[in-house]
């Protein structure tokens, strides 16, 4: 793989150095950041009857692995309590 040297500030070193994971290089962690998308970046892009349809389904679909969730635990739980009878 080429590479290329960059001049960053130790501010930015310091930054970059936060953020990156154990088995991870500075290289990664860069392409990962820049790869994210900003809240700015679509802000606005639905109307706001769009906006509130959306926010519904996303609650909705909390509330429902939510529960799930909670399920597997019970099971979970009650696998783990009939091992140690």
């Amino acid at each position: 793989m080429a590479t290329k040297n960059v001049s960053i500030s130790v501010e930015a070193y310091r930054k970059l150095a936060m953020l990156k994971g154990h088995k991870e290089s500075f290289s990664d962690v860069i392409i990962r950041e820049i790869g994210r998308g900003k809240l700015r970046d679509i802000y606005g892009i639905l109307k706001e009857e769009s906006g509130k349809k959306f926010e519904k389904s996303i609650l909705e679909e909390r509330k429902i692995e939510q529960k799930l969730h909670e399920e597997r635990n019970k099971k979970l739980m009650r696998k783990f309590n009939n091992d140690l009878s």
